[in-house]
């Protein structure tokens, strides 16, 4: 009982991939942001389970494991967010084009996963509130699948809030005709989760 309102509160608040989850879905709709969703829960569930197991203590004992990805997946979004402040790139949207762009699967979801994994602070997160709710007398593989589990879909119907409120907020500025302010705030919201990437 205390466990579904408590992560259903952590993953609405916005951070990170929520934050992603809005650009895209401002730039390429949420039928184009699934794939980005896809890779993002396989990267919160990687990160729940190596939080259960210990792994995650030691990751956060070494985070210069974390710098090439951070880094790297900080600078991907950036160059991104510059793309569509610049009304250029596959994300960008045009007057005369304002449909979603096709984008390789393949990159969406690597941007959702790199995102989920690369933060130090989602590890400390699920240490610090995950083990309270294994109970060590029972077996841990069936506790573990049952609340990564609860954690995926809340994060699921969290992201898709997020999406869904980009893309209307696209359909507002298009019917406005105010196509490059919407290219300017998926831009600047872009290279805000790069910084938050790069230097959280």
């Amino acid at each position: 009982m205390v466990f579904v309102p408590t992560f259903f509160f952590v993953s609405i608040t916005p951070g990170m991939c929520m934050t992603l989850a809005l650009s895209l879905g401002m730039t390429v709709g949420v039928k184009r942001a699934l794939w980005m969703m896809l890779g993002e829960l396989a990267g919160v569930g990687l990160v729940a389970c190596l939080a259960v197991i210990g792994v995650a203590a030691l990751m956060l004992q070494y985070p210069e494991l974390f710098l090439l990805l951070k880094y790297g997946g900080g600078l991907y979004l950036a160059w991104l967010g510059i793309q569509l402040w610049r009304s250029r790139g596959k994300l960008a949207l045009s007057p005369m084009d304002a449909g979603p762009r096709h984008i390789p699967a393949a990159t969406l979801i690597s941007q959702g996963f790199v995102t989920a994994i690369a933060n130090p602070k989602g590890w400390a997160f699920f240490i610090a509130l995950l083990p309270p709710f294994i109970n060590n007398q029972a077996p841990l593989a069936g506790q573990l699948a049952t609340l990564v589990s609860i954690i995926l879909t809340l994060e699921f119907i969290c992201l898709l809030l997020y999406a869904s409120g980009g893309r209307t907020l696209s359909r507002v500025l298009q019917q406005k005709g105010k196509v490059q302010l919407m290219n300017r705030i998926a831009g600047s919201l872009m290279l805000g989760v790069a910084l938050w990437l790069a230097l959280g």
